[in-house]
């Protein structure tokens, strides 16, 4: 692939559920380094999409390509070892683990999954090191030995994305990142998600407008599976169509 070139293209990608079309001829790109945010009301089609591009719905038409190699029709485990990672709107983690433990997981799995790694006192320390490193400047860092149990949602939220970054992808597709989050707790993510534009592009789905705006370089908006504009924030900011659509209002952009 070109360095220089998108980390992902979409190329007219349609889904179809019987006489409702989810996904409707989307196209867009995400280059290296950016974060680019896909907003658009609930029943737009954004987990639809999403789906997709993670290789869990098999789209009717059109082409993903991930690095420059066409993905559409590879299974998801074969997306993830070429660089994709995801986060998910409600999260999932081992509540029995605490927070190191998670992230060791996370970064034993991006070893290759040998289990024997941690039974050898060298590959304990590299592997201890490198949680160490990702918790750094998170938020976690002091909360290493806590059962993940016992975190606050936003927490839950910032342990799912760095165990994801473990497994250094070239892309993180974060689906609500700031789902459930009080204004301290969005605040931190957002920061949390500035500090990854130089491990990882982005592809963010949010509903929370503030969020997008503090962080996106661009912006789609997705509407009836379509894409009805792609621009910066001020350009979305500024489309007559989106504020008619979507964004709702004047004041909503301000």
């Amino acid at each position: 692939m070109n360095a220089n070139g998108p980390i992902l293209q979409i190329e007219g990608l349609e889904k179809r559920f019987g006489g409702l079309t989810a996904t409707d001829g989307v196209t867009l790109d995400l280059r290296p380094g950016e974060i680019h945010a896909l907003i658009g009301p609930n029943g737009a089609g954004k987990s639809t999409l999403i789906n997709q591009l993670c290789g869990e719905l098999a789209p009717d038409a059109g082409t993903i390509r991930l690095m420059g190699r066409d993905v559409t029709h590879l299974p998801t485990h074969a997306r993830v070892a070429l660089g994709l990672g995801r986060t998910f709107q409600v999260t999932s983690l081992l509540d029995d683990c605490t927070v190191g433990e998670s992230v060791a997981l996370a970064v034993q799995a991006h070893a290759g999954g040998n289990l024997r790694l941690w039974d050898r006192a060298k590959g304990r320390r590299v592997v201890q090191a490198r949680a160490e490193a990702l918790l750094a400047g998170t938020g976690l860092e002091d909360r290493a030995g806590v059962p993940s149990a016992d975190l606050s949602h936003g927490e839950r939220k910032q342990l799912e994305l760095v165990m994801a970054l473990a497994l250094e992808p070239a892309l993180m597709l974060l689906d609500e990142p700031m789902a459930g989050l009080g204004p301290v707790e969005s605040q931190q993510m957002v920061t949390v998600l500035r500090g990854l534009r130089d491990q990882t592009a982005i592809l963010l789905v949010e509903h929370d407008m503030e969020a997008v705006f503090a962080l996106a370089d661009r912006i789609s908006v997705l509407v009836y599976g379509r894409i009805i504009a792609t621009g910066s924030v001020e350009e979305i900011r500024d489309n007559a169509e989106v504020r008619e659509a979507y964004l709702g209002g004047e004041d909503e952009l301000c």
